[in-house]
C-alpha cells in the first residue's frame, strides 16, 4: 500500500479521538489499485500477532491473504484483488496467546443473517436519494418550537410473515409509513437496528455497529425505508447503544486477544445487570469508532436523531452493581469521568457535522444540565426523555379514581421541573413489557373506564409541555403487554372501543399540530400557566397553554375521575366566547357525550385568579380543550 499523507493524518486522527469517519478509513472498501479492482481491508488489531482476511473466497484459510501491519500504529491493512460487493468474510487474528479466533469486521456495512456471523462487503456509494425536500425543510426547521410526535416501532413484532420471519425494510415502508402518516405521527423511532445475534435482545445487544441488521434486508433497502419516510414528512430516529456491547465470541469483545474496545479493569467493563460490556470511553480510537459510528448513521442514512439508551449507564460507575462490584473514581466519587467528557465530545462532533439532527437521552436519574450546551456545562444533547413524568403520571392513572385525590402530586409534580430541560415524554416498550401490562390494561376500572382512562392519559400527555413518544399497540389499545415475538393483535380493529381509539389518536395528532399552544413553547416557562392545581378532593386540574400568538391560547381541563360536573367554573384569562374544540369523552371516540356543543361565553366574576370565569360540563374521566373564539368587540360588530 501506498501509505499518502491524507491517510496518515486520518490515522494520525483516529489515534486522537478526533476521526469522525474512520468508517472510510477502516472496514473494506471497494477500490482501484494499479488499474484492478478489488476490495481493501483496514482494521484496527494492536495487539495480534498476525490477522488474515479469511473467507469462501479462499476456503477460510488465515495463510492465503495475510494483512501487513502498518508501522506501530496497530492498524493492519491488505487488497485483495477481484472480490466484490457481497463478499462474505471474517478478520483471522493471532494473538499474544498463540490462539486463533475468527471475528466479524467491527466496522462492516453489512453482516450475514443470523444464526451466521460473517460480514459481508457492501459499498454505500450507489444509493440515489429521493429526499432533498426534507432534507432542506429540516435545515430551516426549528425543532423546539415544532410539534414531535414520536411512533416507537419495533419492525419485526409490528406485523410479520411467520415467527421469525420477517418483512424486508422495503416492504415494511409499503406498511407502515402509510399507517403512521394517517395517525398524524411527525416522528418514527425505532428500536436498535445495528447487528445483534439474538433477536430477543431487541438490538441494545450489538455485535455491528455499523451494519443495519440482514433480518429486514439490505443496507440500501433500509435506506429505500428512510427515504419513504422523508418524502412522505416523517422523521425517522434510531435507538443507539453506546453504553455497552454483548460478549458474543465474533464480536468485540477482546477483539486481539486484549482488552480493546472493553476497560481492562472489570470492575469498569463488566455490565453485571445485562451481562455486557461497556466501551472503553477514555481510549481515543474507541471514542473514534464511537462518534464516527453517531455520524455514520445520521449521515450515510439520513436519520433525523439518534435516541441514546441507557445514558445513566454510562455516567455511573456504579450503575446496577452491588458494593463491592466497582470503585471510586479519582476524586472519590462514583460518576465515570471518562464517559462523561466523551458524551460532551460526542454531541460537539456530531453537531458540528450535522447542526439541526436530534441526541435524545434516555437518562433516568436527576444529572443536571442533560440537554444544554457543552459551553455551559452540559451534556450537550438537545433532548431528554422525561423518565420522572413517566413513572409518576403511571402510578397514578394505575390507581382506582377513589384514591387519586390522595396521590394529586403525580399529576403536577412535574411542572416544577418542567423547563429545566428539553423534554420528551415517553411510553416506550419498557413500559409495556415483562409483565408490566399494556397502557389499556394499566387502567382501572371497567371495560368502559378503562378506555376513558386510556383516552383521558393521552389527551393529558399531549396537552403536557414536551415532545410525545408512544410505543406501538397503544394507539388502538392493546390489551396484551407487548409480546416480542409476536405481531401486534390487529384483529382488534374489528372492534369499535379499538377502532374509536385509534380514531381518537388521529384526532388528537390533528388538534396538536394545528394548535401552536401546544408545542411552540414547549421549552419555556411562559408557554404554560396554571388555573387550578389544587382541587385534588375531585381530581380536577386546569390550565393554560400559550403559543406566541395570543390568539391560539388553550385552556385545558382534566378530570381524572368517573364522576361528571355540570356548571363547573373555571377560570378563563380572558374576555370572550370559548369553544370546546376537543374533548376525549367524545361519542365518537367512545366516550360518553358529556360535551359542551354551545359557546361558552365569560362570566365577569373572578375565579381561580382570573378576572373572569366560565361555567361548563366536565366531563368523566376526560381531557377537555377550549379556545376563545371571539372577543366582546367581535360579537357586538
Amino acid at each position: 500500500m501506498v501509505v499518502n499523507t491524507a491517510f496518515e493524518h486520518d490515522v494520525y486522527l483516529f489515534h486522537q479521538g478526533n476521526l469522525r469517519y474512520s468508517y472510510q478509513l477502516l472496514g473494506a472498501h471497494a477500490v482501484t489499485q494499479n488499474g484492478v479492482e478489488g476490495i481493501r481491508f483496514a482494521v484496527w488489531a494492536p495487539n495480534a500477532v498476525q490477522v488474515s482476511v479469511v473467507g469462501i473466497f479462499n476456503n477460510w484459510d488465515g495463510r492465503e491473504h495475510q494483512m501487513v501491519k502498518l508501522n506501530d500504529n496497530g492498524i493492519w491493512y491488505t487488497f485483495i484483488p477481484g472480490l466484490e460487493k457481497g463478499t462474505i468474510y471474517k478478520y483471522e487474528i493471532l494473538t499474544a496467546h498463540g490462539h486463533l479466533s475468527l471475528k466479524a469486521d467491527p466496522y462492516a456495512f453489512s453482516s450475514e443473517l443470523r444464526p451466521n456471523t460473517a460480514s459481508v462487503v457492501y459499498p454505500l456509494e450507489s444509493y440515489d436519494w429521493g429526499d432533498g425536500e426534507w432534507m432542506k425543510h429540516r435545515q430551516e426547521t426549528n425543532l423546539y418550537e415544532s410539534p414531535m410526535s414520536i411512533y416507537e416501532l419495533h419492525l419485526g413484532s409490528w406485523k410479520y410473515i411467520e415467527e421469525e420471519v420477517f418483512y424486508t425494510y422495503r416492504e415494511y415502508a409499503d406498511m407502515v409509513i402509510p399507517y403512521v402518516k394517517e395517525l398524524g405521527y411527525t416522528h418514527i423511532e425505532l428500536l436498535p437496528l445495528t447487528e445483534h445475534p439474538f433477536d430477543r435482545s431487541w438490538g441494545y445487544q450489538a455485535t455491528g455497529y455499523f451494519a443495519v441488521t440482514s433480518r429486514y434486508g439490505t443496507p440500501d433497502d433500509f435506506r429505500y425505508f428512510v427515504d419513504q419516510c422523508h418524502q412522505n414528512g416523517i422523521g425517522v430516529i434510531l435507538d443507539w447503544v453506546p453504553g455497552h456491547f454483548c460478549k458474543d465470541q465474533h464480536g468485540l469483545r477482546r477483539f486481539d486477544g486484549e482488552p480493546l474496545y472493553e476497560y481492562s479493569n472489570p470492575s469498569k467493563a463488566e455490565k453485571t445487570q445485562w451481562g455486557t460490556l461497556t466501551f472503553d470511553f477514555g481510549r481515543n480510537e474507541v471514542q473514534s469508532f464511537l462518534i464516527s459510528n453517531a455520524i455514520y448513521w445520521l449521515k450515510e442514512y439520513h436519520l433525523d436523531g439518534l435516541r441514546v439508551d441507557a445514558v445513566a449507564s454510562m455516567l455511573y460507575l456504579d450503575f446496577g452493581k452491588e458494593e463491592g462490584e466497582w470503585e471510586l473514581n479519582e476524586y472519590g466519587g462514583r460518576e465515570n469521568i471518562e464517559a462523561v467528557a466523551f458524551i460532551k465530545k460526542m454531541n460537539e462532533a456530531i453537531f458540528e457535522e450535522l447542526p439541526n439532527v436530534l441526541m435524545m437521552a434516555e437518562e433516568s436519574t436527576s444529572w443536571p444540565l442533560v440537554s444544554a450546551p457543552t459551553y455551559i456545562g452540559g451534556l450537550g444533547f438537545n433532548y431528554k426523555w422525561n423518565m420522572g413524568w413517566m413513572n409518576d403520571m403511571l402510578k397514578y392513572i394505575e390507581m382506582d379514581p377513589i384514591h387519586r385525590k390522595y396521590h394529586h402530586n403525580l399529576i403536577t409534580f412535574s411542572l416544577f421541573y418542567a423547563f429545566s430541560e428539553n423534554f420528551v415524554l415517553p411510553i416506550s416498550h419498557d413500559e409495556v413489557v415483562h409483565g408490566k401490562k399494556s397502557l389499556l390494561n394499566k387502567m382501572p376500572g371497567d371495560y368502559w373506564q378503562k378506555f376513558a382512562n386510556l383516552r383521558a392519559f393521552l389527551a393529558f400527555m399531549y396537552a403536557h409541555p414536551g415532545k410525545k413518544l408512544l410505543f406501538m399497540g397503544s394507539e388502538f389499545g392493546q390489551f396484551d403487554e407487548w409480546k416480542d415475538m409476536e405481531d401486534l393483535d390487529w384483529e382488534l380493529l374489528d372492534y369499535d372501543s379499538h377502532a374509536s381509539t385509534l380514531e381518537f389518536m388521529k384526532q388528537i395528532h390533528k388538534l396538536y399540530k394545528d394548535m401552536p399552544a401546544l408545542w411552540e413553547l414547549d421549552h419555556e416557562q411562559e408557554g404554560f400557566e396554571w388555573i387550578d392545581p389544587h382541587n385534588y378532593e375531585q381530581s380536577v386540574i386546569s390550565f393554560v397553554r400559550n403559543s406566541r400568538s395570543s390568539n391560539d391560547q388553550l385552556v385545558v381541563v382534566c378530570n381524572f375521575t368517573p364522576q361528571v360536573h355540570h356548571d363547573y367554573k373555571v377560570g378563563v384569562p380572558k374576555v370572550g366566547s370559548y369553544k370546546e374544540v376537543f374533548t376525549s369523552d367524545a361519542t365518537h371516540f367512545g366516550g360518553s357525550g358529556q360535551t359542551n356543543g354551545r359557546l361558552l361565553e365569560t362570566i365577569p366574576e373572578p375565579w381561580q385568579g382570573q378576572n373572569q370565569h366560565v361555567s361548563m360540563t366536565i366531563p368523566p374521566l376526560a381531557v377537555s380543550f377550549l379556545k376563545r373564539t371571539s372577543t366582546p368587540k367581535e360579537e357586538n360588530a
